[in-house]
């Protein structure tokens, strides 16, 4: 059977660190906020770094990505410049002065200051 994405085409793709701590799941619900309210589609960062061809492909057609991680390690990031892609609008979530834990009770003030700070700046690059 033929891999095929069902993504469709889009100008801003957001992609996000989803990883074990508060600031990878800060970074992942802001995301989908950012998608929510139309600044972009939330794509997939674990079939870039699987190389799945159509989800390749439908990251190549797109206008601008943004990328989100939680911390310094930079798991998206590093994902997508692997994959050979440039990344437009970039973010850690520690970079805003929230600290990284292993617990999961996100405070969502934290998660509407991430989702704002990466909105402005898809904004000012778009002028939306």
């Amino acid at each position: 059977m033929e891999e095929k994405c069902l993504c469709e085409q889009n100008e801003i793709l957001i992609f996000s660190c989803a990883g074990s701590s508060n600031v990878g799941q800060i970074a992942n619900q802001s995301a989908i906020r950012l998608s929510q309210n139309g600044f972009g589609s939330y794509f997939c960062l674990a079939g870039i770094g699987g190389h799945v061809p159509g989800m390749i492909e439908s990251t190549k057609a797109g206008k601008m990505i943004v990328a989100i991680d939680g911390c310094p390690t930079a798991c998206a990031k590093k994902t997508l410049e692997h994959a050979g892609f440039n990344i437009n609008e970039y973010l850690q979530v520690t970079e805003l002065d929230i600290e990284k834990n292993h617990e999961f009770n996100l405070d969502p003030s934290d998660v509407e200051k991430v989702t704002h700070h990466m909105s402005s700046l898809i904004s000012i690059r778009t002028k939306l």
